[in-house]
């Protein structure tokens, strides 16, 4: 591998000192490298903007109204489930709490003693000492206590539950977002915003929109007669940070958007990325690239083309070692190469270096490059 990068960059600096009275005006042709096109089997990644976010959102919102006591947590911090996130002040509902369970008590009395007054006539309607009417009243007085005692009993529950609503615990393990409420601020159910926001982020999803043509290619390439089948054959995906580095874990597309964004003329799909470490938060943003495979490729380096105006050339070698400058069409990237499939053709060769020096129908003095030695050197 040394001696073949050696041979390619000794024949690069001997093309450029060769070259050099050429460019003041001698005749003697300048000396470039030149590369055949071959056709390689490649893997071509397209990339899609993506947000992520974590795969719960949960907006901690109080149940019920008071002053904010406590504020157990920091903002960004990490949380279990169950741990004891802020503190409303219980005082009020401890009293309610209280009131509920002495008219729990004055229900339960007033049962009881129309449940002796019931036993105490029952006997005595069977002596004919006391009318049925009178019985049925005592009867439907000691239900009618039993209601109640079963009402007071909602009402304490109701009231025990407002008193731990006071207590604001994790749904799930996450982390906290911004907490714009401060101990003493008035909160409740009506509050504009959430005392926070949990993100569980355990696994983080990636949304990505695809076009229309975008999406028809989607299904041209992988097997299977329905979306979610198709989906099923995705390779796995990967996830390029906003630094350009691409995340250590893969990812799986496992959902489609049902239909089509009428105003963005896209569709949009989700990958699942592990989150073992917590590199990734809710709010970062990156791309997935997702892997074609292609057979047969055109296979052109890229320092051997130029740009015009949005436009990809190449200086192909005609007859009598003579440039011509062609326009390519680029369906992909590999590595440090663009797979082309329109403009050149298997055979060709083209100039590898020193585009610069060059114009159209210029002759040079070829000094080949192998194919070979360049991908050994520089694989796709």
């Amino acid at each position: 591998m040394r001696n073949v990068i050696y041979t390619i960059v000794v024949s690069l600096l001997l093309y450029g000192c060769k070259s050099a009275p050429a460019a003041t005006g001698g005749d003697q042709p300048q000396e470039l490298p030149v590369v055949a096109i071959t056709t390689q089997d490649a893997s071509v990644y397209r990339e899609f903007n993506a947000s992520i976010e974590g795969t719960k959102n949960i907006d901690v919102r109080p149940q019920v109204d008071g002053y904010l006591e406590k504020i157990y947590v920091e903002e960004g911090a990490h949380v279990s489930k169950g741990q004891l996130l802020f503190k409303i002040d219980d005082k009020p509902y401890q009293e309610q709490l209280r009131n509920a369970n002495a008219s729990l008590l004055a229900a339960k009395a007033n049962m009881e003693n129309a449940r002796i007054n019931f036993d105490k006539l029952t006997p005595l309607l069977e002596h004919n000492l006391v009318s049925n009417v009178q019985v049925q009243s005592a009867k439907a007085a000691y239900d009618a206590a039993k209601a109640s005692v079963a009402q007071a009993e909602a009402v304490v529950s109701n009231a025990r539950i407002n008193l731990g609503y006071t207590n604001i615990m994790a749904e799930v393990d996450g982390y906290i977002g911004r907490i714009p409420y401060k101990p003493g601020s008035l909160v409740g159910r009506s509050s504009p915003d959430p005392l926070t926001v949990l993100s569980e982020i355990q696994n983080m999803y990636a949304y990505f929109s695809l076009s229309e043509n975008d999406f028809i290619k989607f299904k041209e390439q992988f097997d299977g007669n329905t979306i979610e089948e198709k989906i099923k054959h995705m390779p796995a995906v990967e996830l390029v940070l906003a630094d350009n580095t691409v995340y250590p874990s893969k990812g799986t597309v496992e959902l489609a958007e049902g239909q089509f964004n009428r105003t963005m003329g896209t569709i949009s799909f989700r990958a699942v990325f592990p989150n073992t470490n917590g590199l990734l938060r809710s709010g970062n943003t990156g791309r997935i690239r997702v892997a074609q495979k292609m057979s047969a490729a055109l296979v052109v380096p890229q320092e051997a083309t130029y740009e015009i105006q949005d436009k990809i050339f190449v200086f192909r070698v005609a007859d009598s070692n003579k440039v011509i400058s062609e326009p390519i069409n680029v369906s992909g990237k590999a590595g440090n190469y663009y797979l082309v499939d329109k403009g050149v053709k298997s055979g060709d060769k083209i100039v590898l270096a020193g585009l610069d020096r060059l114009r159209d129908g210029a002759a040079i003095k070829p000094i080949e490059i192998s194919t070979d030695s360049l991908l050994k050197a520089n694989p796709l």
